[in-house]
């Protein structure tokens, strides 16, 4: 018996209840009474196949549906994930395991609670790409006996319950304040410190224009007196150099009217207290 088999399907021909051959899309042949054709819909409902005996061979999708994980650190999280997969063995895929669909979810549903209860909440949250490689890397292992490729494994979506997802948000904002304050802290000390240096370099600036000052006052008196003395002798120009700084003195302690100075009659008498 001649009959057509859809493009992307395969079926599987039994004799005497044993799988003989798979024939593959196009024209195949059945040796009447002796072959019998394998229909699958006792186990495979009508996912994978079309009229019971024709099995897809092209790309499957199974969605698991979201499902309660436990992660490493006893947070509760809502997991949505679709797994992609085609048939590569019909053989061991119709003969190696019952109820194919079934097993396959329930092997991506162990997978994926598997890898999340290794993780804690935050890791699990922000390593989707490596999760997703790590379900597809395990169910690759579990499906090859059952004949299944395994093409990849993507989670939709990772959801936190209501109880956590208050506590993230409590502890988000707990961290955005201690940033906050970090941050003023840094920028106050950074000022204090800028501050600071100008101070100094201030303090430098003004010191070293007194001490330039102070030097050349002195190397004035010095000319000043070196002249004087040139014209008067040392011993007058010593006295006359006294003199003026007595004078300047008096000036500056009398600058304040409220303040009581006491002060020599003379010049001279001052002078002689000094020696003395």
């Amino acid at each position: 018996m001649i009959s057509q088999i859809p493009q992307g399907h395969c079926r599987i021909i039994e004799r005497f209840a044993k799988p003989v051959k798979i024939q593959y899309s196009g024209l195949a042949f059945k040796i009447p009474f002796l072959d019998k054709i394998r229909d699958v819909r006792s186990v495979w409902g009508d996912e994978t196949n079309k009229q019971g005996v024709f099995i897809e061979l092209t790309e499957q999708i199974i969605d698991t549906h979201p499902r309660e994980c436990i992660t490493k650190d006893n947070a509760k999280v809502l997991v949505d994930s679709v797994l992609s997969w085609r048939v590569s063995d019909p053989i061991k895929a119709v003969y190696e395991v019952d109820h194919l669909h079934k097993s396959l979810t329930q092997a991506a549903l162990n997978a994926i609670r598997s890898e999340i209860g290794e993780r804690d909440l935050d890791e699990a949250l922000s390593s989707r790409t490596q999760l997703n490689e790590k379900i597809a890397a395990t169910l690759t292992e579990t499906s090859k006996k059952w004949g299944i490729q395994i093409l990849r494994a993507e989670i939709q979506e990772l959801k936190t319950d209501d109880a956590t997802s208050t506590a993230m948000l409590q502890q988000l904002e707990a961290e955005r304040r201690s940033r906050a304050i970090a941050a003023e802290a840094e920028g106050s000390a950074t000022a204090t410190m800028r501050k600071a240096k100008a101070d100094r370099e201030a303090a430098i600036f003004r010191a070293e224009g007194q001490a330039k000052a102070l030097s050349i006052i002195a190397e004035s008196e010095r000319n000043y007196l070196n002249i004087l003395s040139e014209s008067v002798g040392k011993e007058e120009a010593a006295k006359i150099l006294m003199a003026q700084k007595v004078l300047e003195g008096y000036a500056v302690i009398s600058e304040k009217p409220g303040d009581k100075v006491f002060i020599p009659n003379s010049v001279n008498n001052f002078m002689d207290l000094g020696q003395a």
